[in-house]
């Protein structure tokens, strides 16, 4: 290879590292923010009560969403 094309490469190389070592840091931020956040909600009132009514819709849900496939399937088999 020409040494032109090799530094071209090594260029390209470089920006790329940069890239994903600005992107590791930006995500490493987002991380400490998410749990920052969570933390801060853990803390506020009611918050016991509005996840177990959470997790009850979610169960609400599921059992919705598998009656659904059910009745899906079932058509299926009929065709």
């Amino acid at each position: 290879m020409k040494e032109q094309t090799l530094v071209e490469m090594k260029n390209k190389i470089d920006a790329i590292t940069r890239i994903m070592q600005q992107f590791i840091y930006e995500q490493d931020n987002l991380r400490t923010l998410s749990v920052g956040t969570l933390e801060t909600v853990k803390l506020l009132p009611g918050y016991d009560e509005a996840i177990k009514e959470m997790t009850e819709r979610a169960k609400a849900k599921d059992v919705i969403n598998e009656l659904q496939a059910d009745e899906q399937e079932e058509k299926k088999l009929e065709i």
